[in-house]
């Protein structure tokens, strides 16, 4: 079978790639645990690459090989095909299985010999991997990346409008691609990188970024905090320790109002966010203008770090005259606080009485109000409880319809009965 100009060889019972000796599951498995790239290096199969390796996991994830009587070793498929149902037939179909160091040892009828680090692990994956989930799992990641390699998207706000979002030593390249995400979602533009772990630029922040590529893009790696704040005339710290520091202490929001009126006056500013691990040391803290703190639980005030910017940026767009709620497209108008009428507009006082005249009517024909005496306080109720509604022009009409039905339908009952 020719996948993507790459043979799938079945004759040995074990999908492999033709001339490399590599199993589909083994490209499955590698790709799935590292980068694509890094994937493909240590496979180090000349023909794998980013193109064909969409019909290799293709070919996986749509489970192909039921084609065949071909399945990979350490998959469900294959612990299914032969009849696996429980953990004593799986030790039984071995010839032994060592465990750990080799004082303990399974022995069976089979053939093979296995190896596993503790029986705890060999209960959790005896049955195999769901190869094929992975597969499709791979798939998406490899399609999503080229999807929005094409994304640029645009900065919300010009030059130095908006906070500089500054994160010291991120440590996890997958964090950076969330907080750009994060930023984007509030018009927060300018994200600048203090040593960064796993080095600049990366594409896995670049796939945790969903498409905020221009955050990503524009991004600034600096080895310093020093060169990071060189520029700006205020900075906020983020922290969620307390600090033996005399500085101001501010919510978000106050932070957020303390920026705009800098940024009104020319200034340039930024928010200063801590490692994941450990936050910020008390010498970067003491580079800040000002601390922010967040409102949390006081036995559990670790936010992670997108969550941090999340919180700052919500600050900074509901101050902003621009903000929408949710998306807008070309044909759309943006949505208002309040009720969502969309295209109806708000019952009339006119159209309000008579629907209640007409209820009433109906009311008084099947006797509902009882005794005569508390009418006008029933209908004093009615009215306010309907009143209280808000109701649309449509939702009137809707309603006089219900009440002319059920009494045509009392009337009609009424008859056949007498």
């Amino acid at each position: 079978m020719t996948v993507s100009d790459i043979a799938i060889q079945t004759d040995t019972g074990e999908p492999r790639l033709a001339g490399s000796g590599r199993s589909v599951a083994e490209v499955v498995h590698v790709c799935h645990n590292r980068m694509i790239d890094e994937g493909l290096a240590e496979l180090a199969v000349p023909e794998l690459t980013r193109d064909t390796l969409a019909g290799v996991l293709t070919y996986c994830a749509e489970l192909r090989c039921e084609q065949t009587t071909a399945t990979c070793a350490g998959c469900k498929r294959r612990t299914e095909s032969l009849g696996l149902a429980t953990l004593d037939d799986f030790v039984r179909a071995h010839r032994e299985i060592v465990v750990g160091d080799g004082t303990v040892r399974l022995t069976g009828e089979g053939t093979a010999t296995l190896h596993t680090p503790a029986l705890a692990a060999l209960e959790k994956t005896w049955s195999g991997e769901n190869y094929w989930f992975w597969a499709r799992r791979v798939l998406r990641k490899l399609q999503h990346g080229i999807r929005r390699a094409h994304i640029q998207g645009s900065a919300f706000h010009g030059s130095g409008e908006s906070p500089a979002v500054i994160l010291m030593e991120p440590q996890l390249a997958d964090n950076i691609g969330m907080v750009a995400r994060a930023m984007a979602n509030f018009g927060l533009d300018e994200l600048r990188l203090i040593a960064p772990r796993d080095g600049w630029p990366n594409e896995k922040a670049r796939i945790a970024a969903s498409g905020a590529n221009y955050i990503i893009d524009d991004a600034v790696a600096v080895p310093t905090l020093d060169t990071a704040i060189g520029d700006l005339h205020w900075l906020a710290a983020t922290t969620a320790r307390q600090r033996d520091l005399r500085k101001p202490v501010l919510t978000p929001a106050a932070a957020i109002a303390e920026m705009r009126r800098r940024i009104a006056a020319g200034e340039r500013v930024g928010i200063l966010f801590g490692r994941e691990r450990n936050g910020l040391e008390t010498s970067e803290v003491a580079n800040a203008d000002a601390l922010v703190m967040v409102p949390v639980n006081s036995r559990f005030a670790s936010l992670n770090l997108a969550q941090a910017v999340l919180i700052l940026g919500y600050e900074w767009m509901r101050t902003d005259p621009r903000q929408s709620l949710g998306r807008v497209t070309t044909y759309e108008q943006p949505m208002a606080e309040g009720l969502n009428l969309g295209d109806d507009r708000l019952a009339t006082k006119e159209e309000l009485l008579g629907f209640f005249g007409h209820i009433e009517s109906a009311l008084d024909e099947q006797g509902f109000f009882n005794p005569p005496h508390r009418r006008p306080a029933v209908v004093r109720n009615v009215r306010t409880m309907f009143s209280r509604m808000a109701l649309t022009a449509q939702e009137v009409r809707t309603l006089r319809g219900i009440v002319a039905t059920l009494a045509r339908a009392k009337a009609g009952g009424s008859k056949s009965s007498t």
